[in-house]
């Protein structure tokens, strides 16, 4: 019989303790490892253990369980998580802004300046606060992106099927073989030259489905920001996923 049918199925994560501290490590089999490998997303904060196919979860324990000084180290450089409630600070189109709660009556979430600071302005009971402000950017960030596909839709004479706006960990945006473009509602809150750019890349591959030299000079002509944008998301790409 298969070793694969003996085996137990494998738990989804492995629990260790540091210093009195409890970490929580993923578990993922890839068929391709070749080894143990430990990473600590700096978006999320999760740790996740690859192993191969063949390896057993006794010896992944021991294996997680002597790096623990190693997880700890990483997780302290994680940026502190930042949630959507009165006084928090997050940037909208790049800029500061802190969320004021206006009143517990249920009224228009704007932009205001107060005092000379760039305020979010939210109305409404203190629970729903984080809603407010996540439905208010994801808007936002839909007027902007529509904006900037209209502007492309024009340079390249060819338009999307279809604009998701999703919550997505590994990709700023995406574009299908049926011309559907998918996007990050965390763009909104990145310079606006980084959403014209992911834009501009995705509509660019609705007539180049790759990444050949014809689709980044077609981007080049398109969009005249690319390194600059690129670099600016290699930079602070991951500290968008702290919010909220």
């Amino acid at each position: 019989m298969p070793l694969a049918l003996l085996r137990r199925p494998d738990p989804e994560h492995l629990d260790i303790l540091h210093g009195g501290e409890p970490l929580r490590v993923s578990l993922r089999r890839w068929p391709a490892a070749r080894r143990l490998t430990l990473r600590v997303s700096q978006a999320t904060g999760e740790v996740i253990l690859t192993l191969p196919t063949r390896t057993s979860i006794a010896t992944a324990q021991r294996f997680v369980a002597s790096h623990g000084g190693w997880i700890a180290a990483r997780l302290a450089r994680v940026p502190a998580r930042v949630l959507f409630e009165p006084g928090a600070s997050l940037p909208v189109r790049g800029v500061p802004h802190r969320i004021e709660l206006r009143g517990a009556r249920s009224g228009a979430t704007r932009l205001e300046q107060i005092g000379g600071e760039a305020v979010i302005s939210v109305s409404c009971d203190p629970a729903f606060v984080g809603r407010r402000v996540r439905d208010w950017l994801q808007r936002e960030v839909r007027a902007d992106l529509a904006e900037a596909v209209a502007r492309y839709t024009a340079a390249l004479g060819q338009a999307p099927t279809r604009i998701t706006i999703r919550d997505t960990r590994s990709r700023w945006g995406s574009c299908t073989a049926r011309g559907e473009l998918n996007f990050s509602w965390r763009l909104i809150l990145a310079p606006p030259l980084v959403l014209d750019y992911l834009v501009a890349h995705e509509m660019a591959h609705l007539r180049e489905m790759n990444h050949s030299q014809r689709f980044w000079s077609l981007l080049g002509d398109l969009c005249p920001h690319v390194d600059e944008a690129e670099a600016w998301l290699k930079r602070n790409g991951a500290s968008l996923h702290r919010y909220g």
